[in-house]
């Protein structure tokens, strides 16, 4: 196969290994939806700005410039090991004796003591992140799946054993704590790398340059990310925040496989080919029609089939998050689009221009909450769904420059999906409402039968109107170039 469809194809294999850690972990959440108030819910969604924050501070992008270099020495990677390590010694030492001002800041007192706990996440994180990089650019997509499943099942055990047994928001807390402290075991036990005494001010110098750029980007994206959170959780009930967490984790579990694809395949095999701008371009295009190919089609059906579907798996004390779920769904379907086009910039060792896209993003989000705000959290939702497709345009800016992709032409490549993908759910939208739903049929065969329909109706318009990601997917199936 030609390196366009092997990249596919690595894709391709690593959404397959995401999915089952990632459909287990949906599972787990099913059944402590079920026992969990969404009130709880909205306790821990309360926590995530901070958390991810945290993470992000730990990092300091320089995972993606140990990938990023060629030849990576022990001393990068233990100089960097004692740097995440202490800092997050640090993080979770502001996050401690933080707690308080952020549980008066929500008006929640219970809040101290679970930030406390919670935090220690950001200490065990800091023991794997190495080993975990080194998978990432070794792409041993298997052993990190023989990581993630017992990781996910063992904390999701717990939980529900707890949730059972009446602990609350706290079952949520301890399944938190024990799956990243699994995962941490079971990095050393399959990783060969491990730390000496050594730490290199020069190697720490050299990965940071890099990275720092990165980690200010990460940071901010991660507090707008989280913003919704934020000001929901500020001015309305836990239980309404429960609700948009709910929506939201369900509406990002296919974006969630697909960005975790992205992240493990395209980043290394970008680099590997960052200087032949032809072959780039072809690769990026490749790749960014077949993901959207998946993932414009199974947000699109989420949405449409919302309602049997939270009423089936989740019970009706979640129905109130049907209308928010609706629209993430459609808001996310141009995450991977933003990821390609900002990959492309971390590739070419641009990480100003990175922050710099980053910042005029921001700024242009909080104006604009600023103005929807007054209208309440659908003001805040429809704002998000119309920055999801603003901001593509914003990231594919350095696109032309850097591999002669300008952005009318990327728009010109996936209109054709977007356009079958929605035209095709709203047929089937009717079909559920004006067929199934008005004769009764249970929710079950609404979602079977709609779903059916739904992917017999896209994928037939796909081979008729002769989609290039249809001959690209039919091509790696027969091993060909």
């Amino acid at each position: 196969m030609s390196l366009g469809s092997k990249t596919i194809y690595g894709v391709l294999w690593s959404i397959g290994q995401e999915m089952s850690s990632k459909f287990i972990s949906f599972f787990i959440t099913i059944v402590l939806a079920r026992l969990l108030s969404p009130a709880e819910f909205g306790l821990i969604a309360m926590l995530s700005v901070f958390i991810a924050v945290g993470n992000s501070l730990l990092d300091s992008g320089l995972s993606s410039s140990l990938i990023r270099t060629p030849e990576v020495t022990q001393k990068d990677c233990t100089t960097v090991f004692y740097f995440n390590l202490a800092g997050s010694l640090v993080i979770y030492g502001v996050l401690f004796f933080s707690a308080p001002l952020i549980a008066l800041f929500y008006h929640q007192p219970v809040l101290k003591n679970v930030i406390r706990v919670y935090g220690i996440t950001l200490i065990i994180n800091a023991f794997f992140v190495i080993q975990q990089t080194l998978l990432v650019k070794e792409m041993r997509f298997k052993t990190m799946t023989m990581i993630q499943l017992p990781s996910v099942i063992c904390g999701g055990i717990l939980g529900i054993v707890l949730a059972q047994r009446g602990f609350g928001v706290w079952s949520l807390v301890w399944m938190g704590l024990l799956n990243p402290l699994i995962s941490t075991l079971l990095h050393w036990w399959y990783s060969a790398w491990r730390p000496v005494i050594l730490f290199s001010a020069d190697s720490l110098k050299k990965h940071f340059n890099y990275g720092y750029k990165l980690t200010l980007s990460g940071l901010i994206d991660n507090v707008y990310q989280n913003i919704y959170t934020i000001l929901i959780g500020k001015f309305y009930a836990p239980a309404q925040l429960g609700f948009y967490s709910r929506a939201e984790s369900i509406s990002q579990l296919p974006v969630g496989i697909i960005s975790s694809a992205i992240n493990k395949v395209t980043f290394p095999m970008f680099v590997k080919i960052a200087h032949d701008k032809e072959q780039l371009a072809n690769v990026y295009k490749k790749v960014m029609l077949q993901v959207l190919f998946w993932m414009s089609p199974s947000l699109v059906l989420l949405s449409v089939i919302a309602e049997p579907l939270f009423r089936l798996v989740l019970t009706d004390k979640w129905l109130p998050a049907i209308p928010y779920f609706r629209i993430l769904c459609i808001a996310g379907i141009m995450y991977p689009v933003h990821a390609y086009n900002l990959n492309i910039l971390k590739v070419k060792g641009q990480t100003h221009l990175f922050l710099k896209l980053e910042v005029i993003k921001k700024v242009l989000c909080v104006i604009g909450i600023s103005c929807v705000f007054p209208f309440g959290i659908y003001g805040l939702l429809y704002f998000q769904l119309f920055f999801s497709f603003f901001g593509f345009y914003i990231n594919s800016i350095y696109s032309v420059r850097f591999i002669g992709y300008p952005f009318l032409k990327q728009i010109e490549d996936i209109l054709p999906t977007l356009l079958i993908s929605c035209s095709v759910g709203l047929g089937c939208y009717l079909l559920d409402q004006y067929l199934f739903d008005a004769f009764q049929f249970n929710d079950l065969f609404r979602i079977t039968a709609t779903a059916a329909a739904y992917f017999i109706g896209y994928l037939g318009f796909g081979f008729l109107v002769k989609l290039s990601a249809v001959a690209d997917f039919r091509y790696i199936l027969q091993g060909r170039s």
